[in-house]
């Protein structure tokens, strides 16, 4: 099996490769594990909770928490681990993680597939309407609120952003 984590971070020139550990829908979150060459259990998510879109990762990036960047990548179907989306970058929001007195940025990337074909309109993530913002956010703090983890948003941002956090994070 490819090691997805040294995948090229960029798969042309606007479309960043995104590896999905975690499909829409699964109640559970999967990590790759690059030892032992499969996905993983990470962690049963709050009874009733399940991804609103697929969650992965962007290949050959090192975020500040020492994984690749983490990438929510919104469309309207529902693929399985260890595929890889040629993604347009449409946003990033920025988050502030605090976990047993340690604070650690750990900013979510958003994207949507390039053969998508509801969300091919969604250009910057700030277009969103607010209730599916407020109930993004609401996701991100139910999927580490049992880790006894707290989440502060620090800001949504555009497209352009989002390109330079992949570029500031790839190796």
């Amino acid at each position: 099996m490819a090691n997805f984590l040294k995948l090229p971070t960029w798969a042309d020139k606007d479309l960043a490769n995104c590896v999905v550990e975690t499909p829409r829908g699964s109640s559970c979150k999967l990590d790759w594990d690059p030892a032992l060459k499969v996905f993983t259990l990470a962690k049963p998510l709050m009874a009733g909770l399940s991804y609103p879109y697929d969650w992965g990762f962007i290949p050959s990036t090192k975020a500040e928490d020492g994984d690749p960047v983490d990438v929510l990548i919104i469309h309207d179907s529902r693929t399985y681990p260890g595929v890889v989306l040629r993604c347009r970058p449409v946003g990033v929001l920025e988050v502030l993680q605090h976990s047993n007195g340690k604070e650690e940025r750990n900013d979510r990337v958003f994207a949507v597939p390039d053969r998508s074909s509801l969300e091919t309109d969604l250009e910057d993530i700030r277009k969103l309407p607010a209730r599916a913002v407020e109930e993004l956010e609401l996701f991100f703090r139910a999927t580490v609120a049992l880790e006894k983890k707290e989440l502060q948003f620090l800001g949504w941002h555009g497209p352009g952003h989002a390109i330079k956090t992949i570029k500031r994070h790839s190796k």
